[in-house]
């Protein structure tokens, strides 16, 4: 099976990456899954603040009649 996933290198204190690894470990997460909730979480709190972020194809599922 294909893995879709995109990957990303993050340069990183080790400190940094150290609580990062003691907080995901006390939530039993992954760093990634930790990562990725974090990430999450602020998209939502941006989007509440300045409206939903659309890239080209969410924008045509949202509106099908438009051409751009």
């Amino acid at each position: 099976m294909k893995d879709t996933l995109s990957r990303f290198t993050l340069r990183i204190s080790q400190i940094w990456l150290d609580k990062l690894d003691f907080i995901a470990a006390y939530e039993c997460r992954t760093k990634n899954k930790e990562l990725e909730l974090l990430i999450r979480n602020r998209v939502a709190e941006f989007e509440d603040k300045h409206g939903k972020i659309l890239f080209n194809q969410e924008k045509d599922l949202e509106n099908p009649g438009s051409s751009g």
